[in-house]
């Protein structure tokens, strides 16, 4: 087995309310309240080989933007392990977190609001390489045109500003931006989500390509399964903070274990002359400050025994497969 690029093991990340200065006063009085603790990731583990592009899916606030932001070293983690390359990068020293910096690149959902309206494309991109002497500052002008044109824009794009460029050829200038330090690992947090269909699949085969001829691998994360679908060789699948679900791509589409995942799945929209009846998944999701005990999805689950309620499923390996379900355990009585 090629051993993994990325490995993040029993990663958790609480984030806890900061009271102001009369709540504190009111809680030394006795009568404030314990503050609020949100229950962002809980205990994730699942690794990422060199090449491979793995899709980290879930629905909103199931915490898959807090795991990349942690992975990208933007926000420390509560407990658990980060490992790339093999060396944990959660207790790295400054050298070694610039030098893993530069390998993990991230992309957000919009472009815009990550590029810096008063700097010109050109500098934008060669900020980071002439800063950390991959280039000269003499090298830059021609460093962004080779850049600029691996993401099929334009050489002359350089001496624009972001505001006059379409949002595909935004998300395609932040592209470039991370791809100008050499990194070996991608994170994109719902990076097509915000753009037009067609733009969209544009993007996706501009991924696809990158992959091809740098060998990258990447961390996709997205809500729109028929896009992870379309693009990742591995599916994770991610409720309430916690994974429920990871499998190839071919095997989670066409055989799902997890109720959640089958729920998923039920309600993509497919090209077919049989009529169907589109129905969500019933209830709500739970408030991640006060998760339910045992099983996250017990409370919208439709095969909940008395077991879901009471005891968190274990993440069981079944060949290249792991589902964190009793009904794959011995029953939910």
């Amino acid at each position: 087995m090629t051993e993994a690029l990325l490995e993040i093991a029993n990663l958790s990340k609480r984030f806890r309310e900061d009271h102001d200065m009369a709540a504190r006063l009111a809680a030394r009085m006795g009568m404030g309240h314990e503050p609020a603790t949100v229950h962002a990731v809980d205990d994730v583990s699942f690794s990422v080989a060199p090449g491979e592009v793995v899709g980290l899916v879930g629905e909103s606030g199931s915490g898959k933007s807090t795991i990349g932001r942690m992975i990208a070293g933007l926000l420390p983690p509560t407990h658990g392990t980060i490992r790339f390359e093999g060396a944990d990068i959660t207790t790295r020293n400054r050298a070694e977190t610039t030098a893993a910096a530069l390998q993990i690149q991230m992309i957000f959902q919009d472009p815009m609001s990550s590029l810096n309206p008063r700097m010109r494309v050109r500098d934008i991109i060669s900020e980071a390489p002439v800063y950390h002497g991959i280039i000269t500052q003499s090298q830059a002008r021609e460093f962004v045109a080779q850049m600029l044109e691996r993401v099929g824009l334009e050489p002359t794009a350089g001496d624009r500003y972001p505001h006059q460029f379409s949002g595909g050829q935004r998300q395609r200038i932040v592209i470039a931006r991370a791809l100008a330090v050499s990194p070996q690992f991608l994170i994109c947090d719902e990076s097509v989500a915000a753009l037009d269909v067609s733009i969209q699949a544009q993007v996706l085969n501009l991924f696809m390509r990158l992959r091809r001829e740098l060998g990258l691998a990447y961390l996709f994360i997205s809500h729109d399964l028929g896009v992870v679908e379309h693009i990742s060789d591995r599916v994770v699948i991610l409720y309430l903070g916690r994974v429920v679900e990871i499998a190839p791509t071919d095997a989670l589409f066409s055989d799902a274990r997890h109720p959640y995942t089958q729920a998923l799945l039920a309600e993509v929209p497919r090209l077919s002359f049989e009529k169907r009846r589109f129905e969500p998944i019933k209830g709500e999701i739970p408030s991640p400050m006060n998760p339910p005990p045992g099983c996250h999805f017990h409370t919208r689950c439709p095969f909940a025994g008395p077991r879901c309620s009471r005891e968190v499923p274990r993440l069981r390996q079944d060949g290249p497969r792991a589902v964190a379900c009793h009904l794959e355990d011995g029953g939910v009585a």
